[in-house]
């Protein structure tokens, strides 16, 4: 399953990078658990010889660990993937179910069924060989001057570009375009300018000198040659050699990850005219007229030196390197698309070498794919209808009342925090808006052209459909109703310029949430989830919003030193974590996740413990509430990755590995007595060496 791509750094998802060991617990359409479920801790994942204080995660996990094979279509496994193949069967059984159907053309259970249908039709791929691409070719090749250079960037700009990874062969974005609320205006949206244009995940992956970085560059620049061939352009290889020269240029002018995460240097409102004067060489008005934005009086520019440094290659560049790297593009995105041997090429670079996957997905997992990226609400409508009983919705409604509740009473305890900032801590925690299962608006596909014959054609038409709904944004209030994630997508989301949360139904199910599960596994699993994503709003980010999602302090001087002088403990915490004996995770990178996940946590237990009424929780298994709650926690981040992808997640992702987000427990005062860790430990820290945020 893809992660969202939506504008990173304005929202905030637990992530999918987990692994499973529970036998098969997940419910049926009625909600009821499969025959045989463990409904609770996993006790044959654990490895019970290993000293909670010194591994708590090989205790927890152990076994697992041991005996978990990763499959081979795939980088990793855990529990989102574990979630993720059943949505998948789901997901086929309707996508087949309306491929065959005889719905009405241009309903949306047809449009389904069609989009599925061009992408499996492997024959007529085929034949068609690289034909589809020649129009866009066409252009290209007729690009003769900086103004049609500029107007053809401008015409290919689409919404919903993943500004630090434009890899995904659906974006055609130099650069990206995400219409929100603006940062210091909530009574409308704006146009943000983000940085892209890149073939590799990040700008890292060009500038780093560490050999395995420079012998990705290697292998990039061999595969771009191979797929120019493929698809017939000549000179391939000295193509391939430019077009990397030209991106190494254009990743130096890219923000840093963790500057495109810094909000107030992101907070960057240009005029029209000073687009002109900041970011000269670019013919902006030929731009924004092709873009459709050339109405627009003023864009939010989050990467200002990469919109800068994209109109400077604009005028340094050759047009003909320009138009080599265009052509570059095309063929990369659209590769899965077209004929086999381009889509095992594209595989082999973007599956195996950036992430160690032996081998692809079988093809009808791919077109799911596409049917999530062009109709993922009109799929999501029919999966809720037979996946998500209204029996799990009302029961995730009272645990985030519950949590939310927790979370309070947590302000209300703080005592370092001044009540002027408790007050707007508690107003902003009051106004969050909470989507649990699915949207109460549903998106609407009518006018969207889709063809049971031409899957890049249903792309292009997609794309600029999503995008002309987003223009249609501008300059109107944010709904703060609306989901920036499907419901069959296996995840969560905070958004704080919005100071809302979406827990789609697809997560909604076992490991994280089984209804027949002890109370102390459904806080643990489930309910740090939805604690985590309430804590988003209060972590280094989404602290600078408050309740109405206006970028601003609503902190005092000493009340925000101390919250910031805690982060950097945190983040001090995780920089001491190390995979590999070259690579550390980045304590500042994953810090938003941490905080996150630390007071998520503490949250969660608080809410758990409420909700016993003072009875004494159930010893199941041998372990009593307390230690089914924090092995339950740890059994929710098994995870097993293969290196590639472990290496990559580290310098890209603001989520620490897995293992080391269930070491979170090393915070909370009763996992040492759950355990009896004590001094002298591994992984004992002293009552005030533990990181308390909220």
């Amino acid at each position: 399953m893809r992660l969202h791509r939506t504008l990173l750094f304005l929202v905030a998802a637990v992530g999918a990078a987990c692994a499973p060991a529970k036998p098969d617990a997940r419910p049926d359409a009625k909600g009821a658990a499969a025959p045989g479920a463990v409904h609770g801790v996993d006790a044959g994942a654990m490895d019970r010889s290993a000293v909670p204080g010194e591994d708590f995660y090989a205790f927890a996990n152990g076994n697992y660990l041991r005996t978990t094979q990763i499959p081979e279509d795939r980088s990793s496994t855990g529990a989102f993937l574990k979630i993720g193949l059943e949505v998948e069967k789901r997901n086929r059984a309707i996508a087949e179910e309306a491929a065959r159907s005889s719905a009405p053309a241009g309903s949306e259970l047809r449009k389904i069924g069609d989009v599925y249908t061009a992408f499996m039709d492997e024959e007529g791929i085929e034949k068609r060989g690289v034909a589809p691409l020649q129009p866009i070719l066409a252009r290209i090749a007729a690009i003769s001057d900086a103004r049609s250079l500029a107007a053809y960037l401008g015409s290919r700009i689409r919404a919903d570009v993943d500004p630090m990874n434009s890899t995904n062969f659906f974006t055609p974005n130099v650069l990206g375009v995400f219409v929100e609320q603006a940062l210091g205006d909530p009574t409308r949206s704006v146009p943000y300018l983000l940085q892209g244009g890149l073939g590799l995940p990040d700008r890292s992956y060009y500038l780093e000198a560490s050999p395995k970085v420079a012998e990705i560059r290697t292998a990039y620049e061999k595969h771009l040659a191979r797929s120019m061939e493929l698809a017939g352009v000549p000179d391939a290889a000295a193509r391939a050699s430019r077009v990397m020269a030209f991106e190494t240029k254009l990743a130096a002018t890219h923000a840093t990850r963790e500057a495109s995460e810094d909000m107030l240097h992101a907070n960057n409102p240009w005029t029209r005219a000073e687009l002109e004067t900041k970011a000269p060489g670019m013919d902006w008005a030929a731009f924004l007229g092709a873009a459709g934005l050339e109405g627009q009086p003023m864009f939010l520019v989050w990467h200002p030196s990469a919109i800068t440094g994209l109109a400077a290659l604009v005028k340094s560049e050759p047009l003909s390197t320009w138009k080599e790297y265009l052509v570059v593009q095309e063929v990369e995105r659209n590769s899965p698309l077209l004929p086999r041997a381009l889509a095992e090429e594209s595989f082999a670079f973007y599956g195996t070498t950036l992430n160690g996957t032996p081998r692809q997905r079988d093809r009808w997992k791919r077109a799911l794919d596409m049917v999530d990226e062009l109709l993922g609400d009109a799929m999501g409508k029919v999966y809720v209808a037979r996946h998500f009983p209204a029996e799990s919705k009302a029961e995730i409604q009272g645990m985030v009342k519950n949590i939310q509740a927790a979370f309070a009473r947590r302000i209300d305890a703080l005592d370092w925090m001044s009540p002027a900032t408790k007050a707007q801590a508690k107003e902003k925690l009051a106004a969050l808006r909470v989507g649990i299962g699915y949207p109460d608006r549903w998106r609407s596909y009518e006018g969207l052209e889709i063809r049971p014959d031409d899957p890049i054609g249903n792309i292009e038409r997609s794309q600029l459909f999503e995008y002309r709904r987003a223009l249609a944004k501008i300059g109107h209030p944010a709904d703060r109703d609306e989901w920036c994630m499907v419901p069959q997508e296996v995840n969560a989301v905070n958004l704080p310029v919005r100071n809302a949360l979406n827990f789609p139904a697809a997560i909604l199910e076992p490991p994280f949430y089984d209804r027949m599960a002890t109370a102390a596994v459904k806080y643990a699993a489930i309910g740090a989830i939805i604690g985590h994503e309430v804590s988003h709003s209060f972590d280094d980010q989404g602290a600078q919003f408050d309740a109405r999602g206006l970028l601003t302090n609503w902190w005092t001087a000493e009340d925000l030193a101390h919250f910031q002088a805690a982060g950097a403990k945190l983040a001090q915490q995780y920089d001491g974590y190390k995979p590999f004996p070259d690579v550390a995770v980045n304590g500042k990178q994953t810090l938003s996740e941490n905080i996150a996940d630390l007071a998520g946590l503490a949250a969660a237990h608080d809410a758990w413990r409420a909700s016993l009424g003072g009875a004494a929780a159930t010893a199941v298994d041998g372990l009593s509430g307390e230690q089914q709650f924090f092995v339950s926690y740890a059994q929710s981040w098994q995870s097993k990755e293969r290196e590639a992808v472990l290496r990559r997640q580290i310098l890209t992702d603001g989520h620490a590995p897995a293992r080391y987000r269930a070491l979170t427990v090393r915070n909370l005062d009763p996992w040492y007595a759950a355990f009896e860790v004590k001094a002298g430990q591994a992984l004992y820290l002293p009552p005030d060496g533990r990181v308390r945020v909220w």
